[in-house]
């Protein structure tokens, strides 16, 4: 498995946002439990996210991405993620 640092631009339309919210933090809380999404929460200006996937590869992080409802619903206007290597802190570990 490997880790993957994924950040989000959000769309401009807010009230899309408010009203997927919900099914997209649902949908996170069940790939937390499976260990999927290590780390995940919005930037304070409201603007995108940042997310940690613990994934086998590339084609397995897109289709989680692909099926989050953010995703589905048009939340995401941009989307950017790297492979990640954390050398201080708790996700060092993995």
């Amino acid at each position: 498995m490997a880790l993957y640092a994924v950040l989000w631009r959000y769309t401009d339309d807010t009230a899309l946002l408010d009203r997927i919210r919900p099914l997209h933090r649902e949908y996170l809380q069940g790939m937390v439990a499976q260990g999927v999404v290590r780390q995940a929460g919005p930037f304070g200006d409201g603007s995108g996210g940042l997310l940690v996937y613990d994934v086998a590869d590339e084609r397995e992080l897109a289709t989680w991405i692909d099926e989050d409802p953010f995703s589905v619903h048009g939340v995401i206007a941009e989307s950017r993620s790297w492979p990640w290597t954390p050398v201080i802190g708790p996700l060092t570990a993995s």
